[in-house]
């Protein structure tokens, strides 16, 4: 039987997703969890790495297992041997053609970034920070020139090892509640450290370092160090992984994390 698991989980309390030497990581954690129910060894495979202090909410992974047991059991199972940092969400079983990465159709990641003076405090570690205003209709008219099918040679860090830097990207937002301003990127796939790397130059652009049409520029150039440094990790989600409707998958509504920093109606700073 091949299962899928969402999970979701606090990036700042693991090395990354990737299983390393001397543990420490969401994979590791995530298969002694498994293996412990299991009684004995299990290995996953993942729809998307995600990098030390990089969060995730819809984590998807696959992994097969001689085991017939009910989906249910593989969720209270796999949680009650993984730390309070990570939790199966649900768990599905699907055909042995399944694969969580080569089978996804796009991926969505969120970053969310407080924009004040002040830092985040109850917030650190779960998002991002910069201290001085940030132009969003600038902002907003740089993202659009990301969308569609693009060389990201750009925003690609040097030990990126995608076999093609071109990605189609489906979506590109910034948006500001209140303090909050909310980038939303969702693609085909992404490159080592692209959506930290694409915030980085999107906030150089709010900056007023550089115009909207800096970013073509990029995008045309493909030279990493013509961009903006990469940016913090801490703001950034891993919110869903899409499939094809035919595999059966739970849809999960878009998990709403935003209220949390929604401003009330007489914020001066004003949802918009």
């Amino acid at each position: 039987m091949r299962v899928a698991l969402a999970v979701e989980y606090d990036g700042s309390r693991f090395r990354g997703w990737q299983r390393q030497p001397g543990g420490g990581t969401v994979q590791d954690a995530l298969q002694h969890a498994l293996g412990q129910f299991a009684a004995m060894p299990v290995d996953v495979v993942c729809a998307g790495r995600t990098d030390a202090n990089v969060h995730a909410l819809g984590q998807v992974v696959h992994f097969d297992t001689p085991l017939d047991r009910s989906m249910f059991a593989w969720v209270r199972g796999a949680n009650t041997f993984l730390p309070s940092a990570v939790a199966v969400r649900w768990a599905y079983p699907v055909p042995a053609s399944f694969h969580a990465r080569f089978s996804a159709r796009s991926r969505h990641y969120r970053y969310l970034l407080v924009n004040r003076k002040h830092r985040p405090g109850v917030w650190h570690g779960r998002v991002g920070w910069y201290h001085h205003p940030l132009d969003l209709p600038a902002m907003q008219a740089a993202a659009t020139l990301l969308r569609g099918e693009r060389d990201f040679s750009a925003f690609r860090a040097a030990e990126c090892q995608a076999a093609s830097p071109v990605k189609v990207m489906h979506r590109a937002d910034v948006r500001r509640l209140g303090e909050m301003i909310v980038f939303d990127f969702e693609a085909s796939a992404f490159l080592h450290h692209m959506v930290r790397n694409l915030v980085g130059s999107l906030v150089a652009v709010g900056q007023g370092r550089y115009p909207a049409e800096w970013i073509a520029d990029l995008l045309a150039s493909g030279d990493r160090r013509l961009a903006a440094p990469t940016f913090s990790a801490a703001g950034l989600y891993l919110l869903s992984v899409s499939y094809a409707p035919e595999w059966g998958l739970p849809v999960d509504g878009e998990t709403e994390i935003l209220p949390l920093f929604r401003a009330t109606s007489d914020h001066p700073g004003g949802a918009s």
